[in-house]
């Protein structure tokens, strides 16, 4: 594994691109909560609808949807996000198609995007006892796909606005992270917009924190402080 280091500097623009609802806030809430409390304009698009999120059989997708929007709304406005928009893209139905990576684009280019924050899509399985989601690691490879060559080349969908050339590429549930940011300033924030998607998280608010904090000391161990965020970072230009 590559060495690791803490991150200190602030990109002026940041683009998140995640595929349901609550993932951005787990894989880095914190990281874009401080960014954008040092003046980063923080960006998120959500590929999927979060329409099946549930093992409620009677659940209704539309209804569900819906509700999720409303979270992801919440929750953008407690991380500070400049905006926020959803592809609306049913769960588990990604797919990496040049429509997708065209919405990217745009979106990369629309924000001029200095830094893009995605999933790790090599990542597949979690010790014996978790498959990364699909849906996640299209997103990813879409992103990856998105941001080098797309977005920088100017007859690559020329119809999604002018080329933008993204200087960093930060990956989040990855193998192989290289990269952390200190998030205890900010992990508060982080729990209280987890918190907004009442759908998935059926906790407590001290048990949810704790929670949070659990995670953010494991990565906080190998930067050197209390609690962080890690990625895996491409220095692209």
């Amino acid at each position: 594994m590559a060495s690791a280091y803490l991150v200190e500097e602030v990109p002026s623009r940041a683009l998140a691109v995640y595929a349901h609802p609550d993932d951005v806030e787990v894989a880095c809430g914190g990281t874009l909560a401080g960014w954008a409390r040092a003046g980063c304009q923080a960006h998120l698009v959500v590929v999927c609808q979060g329409d099946k999120g549930t093992t409620d059989p009677d659940a209704d997708p539309l209804a569900l949807a819906a509700t999720r929007a409303d979270e992801v709304a919440a929750a953008a406005q407690v991380l500070g996000l400049a905006s926020h928009q959803m592809l609306g893209i049913p769960d588990g139905e990604v797919e990496l198609t040049s429509q997708l990576i065209g919405d990217l684009v745009a979106a990369v280019r629309a924000v001029r995007a200095e830094v893009v924050v995605a999933p790790d899509p090599t990542a597949l399985l979690f010790g014996r006892r978790y498959v990364n989601h699909r849906d996640h690691r299209v997103v990813g490879a879409a992103s990856l796909d998105a941001v080098a060559p797309a977005a920088a080349m100017p007859h690559y969908f020329p119809g999604r606005g002018p080329a933008w050339s993204v200087r960093e590429l930060w990956l989040s549930g990855t193998f192989e992270p290289d990269a952390h940011v200190d998030v205890e300033p900010v992990l508060a924030i982080k729990a209280a917009a987890l918190a907004c998607h009442r759908t998935q998280v059926d906790l407590p608010g001290e048990l949810l924190r704790s929670v949070v904090e659990q995670r953010a000391e494991d990565a906080g161990r190998a930067a050197g402080v209390r609690y962080a965020e890690s990625f895996r970072r491409m220095l692209l230009g």
